[in-house]
């Protein structure tokens, strides 16, 4: 309950986000008429520009809003912290800020800001415009690549705009390139039920039905409310019967075992904790024996790499191991 509460405080929400940023510039509007209430109605709008980016991060005019009200109250670092989140967003590292410690952030901030967004739109049509005004797209589209394969994903809102940035690689003809990046991506973070979908929609049309079944199951996980897994077999079932062929059925434990251990080794190129070889614990004088999976998993929740131990049990499932179920629950809770 309280990682569904966390996705719908990421998850972008333009109606929310345009009322909020609305009643900022409503309170600057009122600052600047009211001299005696100046502070009073400045806290206000800077309170309800942070709503406004709450809810949704994507609008560029958000950020704007924030970052113009911090130059007005003169909080340099401030807008020094709204810089290093929206690098976060952008996938970028917020190391690079450290670098302009000595700058004046009140003098050059809002121009660091419009010259990120110039680099990296958040609107995903407006950042797919920029390469396809490039003079070699192919270049461009490998650069970008290249970085992705070398950027941080694990804040949501980051995966949400790569996410988004990727649905227009694959639109543009790139299939490859959109599976091997949105693996990455997931990898980071794989409570991504939206990129899930379109991974599998993909498989799919490409007559992969293993690897599609593999995504619509990890979909149907994260939101048990939705059913893309028993819709797809529904639909391929029936396809494959009308043309009087043998049933399709669900990919056996070695094909879903495989895909999710290919996951586990991507998670585990990212991951921050070093491996736990022991498999005894000492309780209350005695020996007892813990199974390796379980104390694997316990380390991995406890260095804060929950994406590896989600492919982790996830695959222990598939392999029959019952005890994991609890774990994939307790993990999918923890993102």
């Amino acid at each position: 309950m309280v990682g569904e509460s966390a996705d719908l405080l990421q998850h972008p929400r333009r109606n929310l986000g345009n009322r909020y940023r609305s009643q900022a510039q409503k309170f600057v509007r009122l600052a600047s008429r009211d001299p005696q209430r100046f502070d009073e109605n400045l806290a206000w709008a800077e309170q309800n520009a942070r709503q406004a980016l709450l809810h949704d991060f994507t609008d560029e005019r958000n950020w704007r809003c924030l970052a113009d009200i911090k130059i007005v109250i003169g909080d340099g670092m401030g807008l020094c912290a709204v810089l290093e989140d929206i690098f976060i967003v952008l996938g970028r590292d917020p190391d690079q800020v450290d670098q302009l410690k000595d700058i004046d952030f009140l003098l050059v901030g809002l121009e660091l800001l419009e010259a990120a967004f110039a680099r990296d739109p958040l609107d995903p049509d407006a950042w797919w415009d920029t390469f396809a005004s490039a003079e070699s797209l192919e270049d461009e589209i490998q650069d970008f690549a290249q970085r992705c394969r070398h950027l941080d994903f694990s804040d949501q809102r980051a995966n949400i705009v790569y996410g988004r940035r990727l649905e227009r690689i694959r639109a543009g003809g790139h299939e490859d390139l959109f599976i091997e990046l949105s693996r990455h991506l997931l990898a980071h973070r794989p409570n991504n039920h939206e990129l899930w979908m379109e991974l599998g929609r993909l498989y799919e049309r490409r007559d992969e039905m293993d690897e599609a079944w593999s995504c619509y199951d990890h979909v149907q996980q994260l939101q048990p409310h939705q059913t893309p897994r028993d819709s797809f077999l529904n639909r391929i079932t029936g396809r494959m019967m009308g043309e009087k062929e043998k049933p399709w059925s669900a990919p056996s434990i070695e094909k879903r075992s495989q895909f999710l251990e290919q996951m586990l080794q991507l998670s585990k190129r990212i991951s921050t904790s070093e491996p736990v070889l022991d498999s005894v614990s000492v309780q209350s004088g005695e020996v007892e024996t813990i199974h390796p999976d379980r104390i694997r998993l316990q380390s991995l929740m406890d260095a804060g790499d929950a994406s590896e131990a989600f492919f982790l049990a996830r695959r222990l499932v598939s392999q029959g191991e019952e005890w994991a179920e609890e774990w994939v629950a307790k993990i999918k809770d923890s993102f």
